[in-house]
């Protein structure tokens, strides 16, 4: 279909652009910005003045619940919480059951998500059979499947010279890989910062050495192999600054820092709400100002949800026991904007963390509104008020502090590939 999107303020870091513009599709793609070309009908116009016309967003860590029980979600669902929160394209993560580590289950993975028709999934494969640590995954063929980058998340592997072989692999095919730094040692059996305020509210800690050990034996493997590497999720603030070090060196590294940790402190902890019990824990506010100055000055790329969705009775038990995670697919779009609207960000730069990062960084043709590229957009009230409830949340989650809590700032319309899959009208 020929779309016009008339009167909007487009937002495109790729470009340099933040104007009033009109934004003309053809065939599931950008066709051009500004004056409608010659020759061109729309044969459905949208209105979108006082919105905001920008890339759709490009989550780096879901999880889709597919395969696996159906009682936590799954790919319709989660793909379609992920339009309503303006997120186009999801990566999926790896661990699901059976896990994403072999060209099977990638297929399934794919052929559902069309068949949902939502927003795309992109899958992140295994780097090891099974995410077991031992042996390495057919990295090759997990590519050649649809595989966007591969991941052992917190899976422990075996030793550092399998390790060693994992990444020498990756680099042969160019392959992307995600590390989740943690030593599983160091961190034991802990769920909460490691700290004064665990120590008095009687909960195991994971200390800050179990992140920043990890990530520098990473990083000196990664020197010599010579890999692409992502780092995901950091919680500390001595962990941003071993990155902007390696970038420093001419490492070819980034990293992200999940949605809750540029938010939340160990603080929210001595309420024993076990929204909070997250994977890695909230840590001090030094650690989440730390983070967000790196997110600021860029050695921290891109913001991701960390979505993981769970059915009620998963955080029912008491805090120590209950599943971590946390459901938020729907809310970071509002939460950024929040960021905005206390200086840390502009809005370039939220769309630069969400969209054009991360697709430069999976190295994929997206996160822009280039002529050429695929139409992947979304139409954005920022002064929107809502509230986060049965009504208006998709996700089979609602493992979230911000339920039924009021929201600023809404997705009205996502677009993929030219044609509309979501709209609040």
């Amino acid at each position: 279909m020929k779309i016009s999107i008339l009167g909007g303020r487009v937002i495109d870091p790729a470009q340099v652009l933040d104007q009033i513009i009109d934004v003309h599709i053809q065939e599931g793609k950008i066709l051009a910005l500004g004056d409608c070309p010659t020759g061109f009908k729309a044969e459905q116009t949208i209105n979108a003045e006082g919105l905001i016309v920008c890339p759709g967003f490009i989550d780096l860590c879901s999880h889709l619940r597919e395969p696996g029980p159906s009682y936590k979600g799954n790919i319709a669902s989660e793909t379609q919480a992920a339009l309503a929160g303006g997120f186009t394209q999801v990566c999926a993560r790896p661990d699901t059951q059976p896990p994403l580590d072999s060209p099977a289950v990638i297929r399934v993975v794919r052929e559902r998500a069309e068949l949902a028709g939502k927003a795309k999934v992109l899958p992140i494969g295994a780097l090891t059979q099974g995410l077991e640590g031992q042996l390495l995954s057919n990295m090759s063929s997990l590519q050649a499947a649809g595989c966007v980058a591969l991941t052992n998340l917190r899976r422990p592997v075996q030793d550092n010279l399998i390790l060693r072989r994992c990444l020498e692999y990756a680099a042969t095919f160019d392959i992307l890989v995600v590390f989740y730094p943690e030593d599983s040692a160091l961190k034991g059996s802990g769920f909460a910062h490691e700290g004064s305020l665990s120590s008095q509210l009687g909960l195991e800690g994971i200390p800050e050495t179990a992140e920043t050990l990890a990530l520098a034996q990473t990083l000196l493997l990664v020197e010599q192999t010579g890999i692409r590497a992502h780092f995901a999720h950091l919680s500390t603030a001595r962990a941003v600054t071993q990155v902007a070090e390696a970038k420093a060196r001419g490492l070819a590294v980034t990293a992200d820092v999940a949605l809750s940790h540029l938010l939340f402190t160990e603080a929210c902890l001595e309420s024993f709400d076990s929204n909070f019990h997250l994977e890695p824990p909230l840590r001090s506010e030094a650690d989440r100002l730390g983070l967000l100055q790196g997110l600021k000055d860029g050695t921290i790329s891109a913001v991701s949800s960390s979505h993981l969705p769970h059915e009620a009775a998963a955080k029912m038990a008491p805090f120590s026991v209950s599943e971590p995670g946390m459901s938020s697919l729907e809310v970071v779009l509002p939460q950024m904007l929040a960021l905005v609207e206390n200086g840390w960000l502009n809005l370039g730069d939220l769309v630069k963390r969400l969209a054009l990062a991360p697709a430069k960084l999976l190295g994929i043709e997206s996160g822009a509104l280039w002529p050429g590229y695929a139409a992947d957009l979304i139409l954005v009230d920022p002064e929107a008020n809502w509230v986060l409830d049965e009504q208006t949340s998709f996700s089979a989650g609602q493992n979230t502090p911000f339920w039924k809590q009021s929201l600023k700032g809404r997705v009205v319309t996502s677009l993929v590939d030219g044609e509309i899959r979501f709209n609040l009208n």
